[in-house]
């Protein structure tokens, strides 16, 4: 097996994942061209955001690629595996799809779980489709992951078909140091409702190691997408991740995306609101510590009438992590009567951490509503003393602002989410390991959120104990 280092990537790369995958022409030339591009082009394309950027922290030296990569499933991850046996669910390690979970009335009501090989195979139009949709001009790293994917999920969920339970895609990093590039798509078609969890997991490494993502989202007319992505790497890992929803008439995405690990993560993601009365509601929370960084630009494009978007990114920072938030909202001419907020705060919570927002407007027609809003402050002496005198340490004090903090993006989520996010918040200033495994003390978090928010609980409370 062998492995060559991202910096010494070329095209007889490219044709050998290509031939070892048995690829038709089309596929292959899109590559080559793709790859071209990469070559040519800087790390950031814009020059406003070039002299903000941590992006070459990602070493192409060291960054390793390999046509297959190690299939042993991590020590920590056992667990994690044997509690997503009942669930629907698809569990890639490295470039391998190891394990998919789908029952035969799933498959038999026509959802559709697979690895991107073989949605090549059999879904060619909606695989392509989606692939020529990322333009590789667009970006440095949309291009490489063009070029050179080697793994990758396919999500279809059919027309009126309604999902009661979350489809879980895992993914973690192999214990042999080889880089992951994936190319990820999911599609729900016409009046379909999916939620889907993706994982993202690392081992530790000896020298740094990348999950590259590409994913596309088609969300069909009167469909609904609730995705949340936890990512929960080592940080001797970096996490590129390019992201492009499409959303039809009526059609709606939730996306929830919680940033923990890595020791740099860069997301890009962009929303195209096609259809009249199509919506965005998008939370980020970023826990950052040591010398961590996050890199997100969000932009929502309203290209109908009556559109929605609405994007709320916070950052928690400690130690030397920074952050940088950039976003654009763009109303095209078409786009009347549409709606739009984008905000990006952030918490200090040592003197060594920064973070820089950049917010930014284009409206391009009348009778709109759009406004965007930044903050970034130190945490607040006052606020800390006098919780001191409510007998709280300093550290108790300031887990109690940030969960004031977070508190008016947490009311948006399910009760799930917002648990897992809970513990991982719990977790990570505990110095404790990133998992997501739903033992008992998570189960407990559920049980307190489903109660948290229900103006009801009393009223029933009273009947259940009288």
């Amino acid at each position: 097996m062998s492995q060559l280092a991202l910096s010494t990537i070329n095209s007889s790369h490219i044709e050998e994942i290509s031939s070892s995958k048995k690829e038709p022409a089309w596929l292959k030339e899109y590559r080559k061209n793709s790859l071209s591009i990469y070559q040519e082009m800087p790390i950031e394309v814009s020059p406003l955001y070039n002299k903000y950027t941590d992006a070459n922290k990602m070493d192409p030296e060291q960054v390793s690629l390999s046509i297959s990569t190690d299939t042993s499933i991590p020590e920590f991850l056992k667990k994690r595996l044997g509690e997503l046996e009942n669930e629907t669910s698809i569990i890639q390690i490295g470039s391998n799809i190891t394990q998919i979970n789908i029952s035969e009335e799933l498959k038999s009501k026509g959802l559709v779980v697979s690895s991107i090989d073989n949605a090549l195979n059999e879904h060619s139009d909606l695989v392509k489709k989606s692939l020529e949709s990322s333009s590789s001009k667009e970006d440095k790293f949309t291009a490489l992951n063009n070029a050179a994917f080697n793994s990758g999920i396919f999500v279809y969920v059919p027309r009126n078909l309604i999902l009661e339970n979350p489809i879980h895609l895992l993914s973690c990093l192999s214990v042999d140091g080889v880089s992951t590039i994936a190319r990820n798509i999911i599609v729900t078609d016409e009046s379909s409702k999916a939620t889907v969890v993706q994982e993202l997991y690392s081992p530790k490494a000896s020298k740094q190691q990348a999950y590259l993502e590409l994913l596309n989202m088609i969300v069909s007319a009167n469909s609904q997408l609730d995705i949340t992505t936890l990512q929960m790497m080592d940080q001797s890992t970096v996490n590129f991740s390019t992201r492009r929803s499409d959303i039809a008439q009526d059609a709606k995405i939730n996306s929830y995306l919680g940033l923990f690990g890595a020791m740099l993560s860069r997301y890009r993601i962009e929303y195209y609101l096609n259809g009249t009365g199509a919506s965005i509601n998008d939370s980020e929370i970023v826990f950052g510590n040591n010398d961590q960084s996050f890199d997100i630009q969000t932009n929502v494009t309203h290209q109908s009438p009556s559109t929605e978007g609405r994007v709320n990114e916070k950052s928690i920072l400690k130690n030397t992590s920074k952050s940088l938030f950039k976003g654009m909202i763009r109303i095209n001419e078409n786009a009347s009567k549409s709606q739009s907020f984008l905000s990006g705060r952030s918490i200090l919570l040592d003197k060594g951490t920064k973070s820089d927002s950049i917010p930014g407007l284009e409206i391009f027609t009348n009778d709109v509503k759009a406004t965007h809003s930044a903050s970034v402050a130190q945490i607040d002496e006052e606020q800390i003393f006098y919780l001191n005198t409510r007998c709280l340490s300093r550290s108790e004090a300031e887990r109690v602002i940030v969960e004031g903090f977070l508190e008016p993006l947490s009311r948006k989520m399910s009760y799930q989410v917002r648990a897992w996010i809970a513990y991982l918040i719990e977790s990570k200033w505990s110095g404790r390991e990133l998992t997501v495994n739903t033992d008992e003390e998570l189960r407990k978090l559920v049980e307190v959120e489903e109660t948290r928010y229900n103006e009801n609980v009393d009223i029933e409370q009273h009947y259940k104990y009288r």
